[in-house]
């Protein structure tokens, strides 16, 4: 073992963040985890838009987008209790390949558990079983823009959350100055635009319920 690991202190943060963000997290509980005795049973895992930037690498309005999704469609499903992490299905609108499908599709399954076929297999007996949980190119959605369903396997309710990118701000030309920051060239008055106007986009996108919508669909077939 390192000769620096403390396995007492496992709450030390080491991280520095540069931003801040203003949003509500996501409870979901995990059979599995109450099942292993990491969490205590009916307890939640604590999901926060930051987790979600550390499984995406970076914050953009798409990350958030996936977030909110998830936040929504999860709050629609379950108004009176937590989400359930094994029951719940997700459907897209489109391909995995599909530049905002595919990284959407990869953080709401971060943030809901719902995988194909090479998810969690369950504990003994298939318990918690999460494979093919996630569908791409699942429906035709109504919008050209991100559309994903949410399904409880337990009732068969489902819901229905499009993203319209098209109306979050664009930022203006400050976002232009990501070229000379990526080449190295830009000065720190050109990085600290950037980030007040890039991370100011980030946070409309989670501050703004009418970039979303969230609609009540019929109840479907299991997966």
């Amino acid at each position: 073992m390192s000769g620096n690991t403390n396995p007492t202190d496992t709450n030390r943060t080491e991280e520095s963040w540069a931003v801040e963000y203003d949003v509500e997290p996501i409870r979901v509980r995990d059979p599995v985890a109450e099942a292993l005795a990491v969490l205590d049973p009916g307890d939640p895992f604590v999901v926060t838009y930051e987790d979600v930037v550390k499984a995406a690498g970076h914050s953009c309005p798409t990350a958030s987008g996936a977030y909110r999704v998830a936040q929504l469609g999860l709050a629609a499903l379950y108004p009176d209790e937590l989400p359930i992490r094994s029951e719940i299905e997700v459907l897209a609108g489109g391909p995995r390949d599909d530049a905002a499908y595919g990284v959407m599709g990869r953080l709401i399954s971060f943030v809901t558990g719902a995988a194909q076929e090479d998810g969690f297999r369950g504990l003994a007996g298939g318990y918690g079983d999460r494979r093919n949980t996630l569908t791409f190119d699942a429906f035709d959605p109504d919008s050209a823009d991100p559309t994903f369903r949410f399904r409880r396997s337990d009732t068969g309710d489902a819901v229905e959350v499009t993203y319209h990118v098209g109306d979050v701000p664009d930022g203006g030309p400050a976002v232009d100055n990501l070229r000379r920051i990526v080449e190295g060239t830009a000065s720190e008055a050109d990085r600290e635009l950037f980030a007040e106007v890039w991370h100011g986009r980030v946070q409309a996108v989670l501050s703004d319920d009418s970039l979303f919508e969230v609609k009540a669909v019929k109840r479907q077939r299991r997966l």
